[in-house]
């Protein structure tokens, strides 16, 4: 029995959820996202709460249950809040321009500009031409640029020069140690 798949979703206001077949269509203030349902499990929508129940009772069901649940919460929060991530540039000479809200320059050390170019409801902003805020409503897309972005220059565990998320601790190694 899933834990999480049994928790009922609560709609906000403004925001409405319909469901056809097997597509599943949450629409709110920020936008509108869609799902494809697995076989397995349905949704029943009663008012503003929906809950996610078993069709066939199989060894993944309870799983699929839960990750269907997990999906459109998240689906129903972006489309009422949004999601961003925050990247940070750090070494000399590593700095980002935005060239337009989908668009922007990262130099990163290599011998060109990178030229970032996200897809559809994705946008950038730079500020302080190392600080990187990367917007959305669909929670997995809004990860995959962010860490499409971090790919580029990883940070090192020598000096920490690369790009990171906001707030995350590089391990650091201690380097060469000369004879005493």
């Amino acid at each position: 029995m899933s834990r999480i798949g049994n928790k009922p979703i609560e709609l906000p206001t403004g925001v409405t959820l319909t469901v056809e077949k097997n597509l599943v269509k949450v629409k709110g203030p920020k936008g509108e996202l869609e799902y494809a349902l697995r076989p397995e499990v349905k949704l029943k929508v009663e008012g503003n709460m929906v809950t996610v129940e078993q069709i066939i009772e199989s060894r993944n069901t309870s799983a699929f249950m839960g990750l269907t649940r997990a999906l459109i919460n998240n689906m129903v929060n972006g489309v009422t809040t949004g999601y961003e991530k925050k990247l940070e540039l750090v070494g000399v000479g590593y700095r980002a321009k935005q060239d337009s809200p989908t668009k922007m320059t990262m130099t990163l050390g290599f011998s060109h500009p990178v030229v970032i170019d996200t897809p559809k409801g994705v946008t950038l902003e730079v500020t302080d031409n190392v600080n990187i805020l990367i917007k959305g409503i669909d929670k997995q897309l809004v990860g995959l640029v962010a860490s499409k972005i971090r790919k580029l220059r990883k940070p090192e565990p020598y000096k920490g020069k690369g790009i990171k998320y906001e707030g995350e601790v590089i391990r650091r190694k201690q380097g060469k140690s000369g004879k005493v």
